[in-house]
């Protein structure tokens, strides 16, 4: 999977985590302190995990507008 696709940008908007105590979250509103958890314990796999990985990479970096900007923008209902 080519971690430089640009629809991640926007699937990271639409996805919702299937499982867990986040259940039916937007990936991207996943709080940083579970992101960086489940990056100790390592990412799913698939779609899913480069999701979360590069969620959780803005989100520790401060880009949190970008992603606003994002659900603004690409957010389907």
């Amino acid at each position: 999977m080519d971690k430089t696709d640009p629809s991640i940008l926007i699937d990271m908007v639409n996805w919702r985590m299937p499982f867990g105590r986040f259940k039916g979250r937007l990936i991207c509103d996943l709080p940083i302190e579970y992101l960086l958890w489940m990056k100790e314990r390592g990412w799913p796999k698939g779609r899913l995990g480069v999701l979360m990985a590069n969620v959780c990479e803005m989100k520790y970096n401060d880009l949190y507008d970008l992603i606003r900007n994002l659900k603004h923008n690409f957010k389907r209902d």
